[in-house]
């Protein structure tokens, strides 16, 4: 099983979507085994978007991401990886299919609603970064109970 960092970006938030957006990707199957809503430090920021410092972007993103409070989540299934990238769709919105979230409610590439980790690597890293081992749970099939 995989599992995928979903950040639910400050704009979806306001924007209540998060409902929408968690209910997108549970429909293909995948299952959150933990999440929380958090404000989003400068540190922290810099931290998960170390690898876009340096890029004309970077200053905006880490205004755009700490300006007010996200959700962030962990999603577990086969492939989950790639299930939350298709579901997202294109970062630019412009290029998003429809049926996509971000082809959907996306308005702008800077605000593309949400991220989701581009590798089972990356997923590891970042899930480092927002959860401690004790705020992850996992769903035992055999004892049919939630493990924390």
């Amino acid at each position: 099983m995989e599992r995928s960092l979903v950040l639910i970006k400050p704009n979806a938030v306001q924007r209540d979507l998060v409902g929408t957006i968690i209910s997108r990707l549970e429909r293909r199957g995948l299952k959150i085994v933990a999440t929380k809503m958090l404000q989003m430090d400068e540190s922290l920021a810099h931290r998960h978007y170390a690898i876009h410092q340096g890029k004309a972007f970077f200053n905006e993103l880490v205004t755009f991401i700490t300006a007010s409070p996200i959700i962030a989540a962990i999603f577990e299934g086969e492939n989950a990886v790639d299930i939350i990238r298709r579901t997202m769709g294109e970062t630019d919105p412009a290029k998003a299919n429809p049926g996509t979230i971000r082809g959907d409610f996306a308005i702008d590439i800077g605000r593309n609603l949400i991220h989701g980790s581009d590798s089972v690597e990356n997923a590891v890293k970042e899930i480092k970064l927002f959860f401690s081992n004790g705020e992850i749970f996992e769903y035992s099939r055999e004892a049919d109970k939630w493990i924390g």
